[in-house]
């Protein structure tokens, strides 16, 4: 079941990300007009925001509403959680594949993007493997996905040419979410690697790239060229 569970969550998202492709190609010219590589972008962004919305839900109903995984943060674990932590590995693999893909066709490569997916997806698959592992660690890091509506709505605002005060609200939230991982205690053996990684190498690069964005609210992700959006129509005389 937990493997029909991981190959079912990796098939929804992916079921998402052409949805998303076949939505915005009918009803948005901005999407339209953006390069391949973009509009891959955009279809990732609104996936991971889907993906948000289940990991925060999942993750609160964990830190305030559980009462076994509250008293045993190391090994509890509830049949609830299983669901969530297959269909998360099934959405990591699916990113760590789009990723790749994504990598081999337009020539591109980012390193700590890469390391970020892999552990991602690794730390999640060893929860499905290892039955005796407790749940609320896998539930809580579910947290983390918590800005990835904000960065959709933001980035898809961005590219239709909004205000820039339309980046601030998540822009605000970014750094502080991705700062949250300090928060865990590194008490438990079964944890420094996972809060090591965290805090030596993502937390750091995250929270510099997210700030960077806060204050300097353009389309990181590619190169400046033409304007976001649309272009403007040539005046004619």
């Amino acid at each position: 079941v937990r493997w029909a569970l991981v190959a079912a969550g990796c098939a929804f998202y992916l079921g998402v990300f052409v949805a998303c492709h076949q939505l915005s190609s009918s009803l948005n010219a901005t999407y339209r007009s953006l390069g391949a590589r973009e509009q891959v972008f955009w279809n990732l962004a609104a996936t991971r925001a889907v993906f948000g919305i289940q990991g925060t839900a999942a993750g609160l109903r964990a830190l305030l509403l559980d009462p076994v995984l509250q008293a045993d943060k190391v090994l509890g674990q509830q049949n609830w959680c299983w669901f969530h932590i297959a269909t998360a590995t099934g959405f990591f693999l699916f990113e760590n594949l789009a990723l790749h893909v994504s990598n081999a066709l337009f020539r591109t490569f980012d390193g700590f993007l890469a390391v970020h997916h892999l552990f991602a997806f690794l730390g999640f698959l060893g929860s499905v493997v290892n039955l005796q592992a407790g749940h609320y660690l896998p539930m809580i890091t579910l947290l983390l996905e918590m800005s990835t509506p904000f960065t959709c709505i933001s980035w898809m605002l961005l590219k239709v040419g909004a205000p820039q005060t339309a980046w601030a609200p998540r822009g605000m939230c970014a750094p502080q979410r991705e700062g949250s991982g300090y928060l865990f205690p590194p008490h438990w053996a079964l944890f420094l690697v996972g809060l090591g990684l965290l805090t030596v190498l993502l937390n750091p690069y995250w929270t510099r790239k997210k700030t960077q964005q806060l204050l300097n609210p353009v389309d990181w992700n590619f190169a400046p060229g033409r304007p976001n959006g649309p272009a403007p129509p040539k005046k004619t005389r």
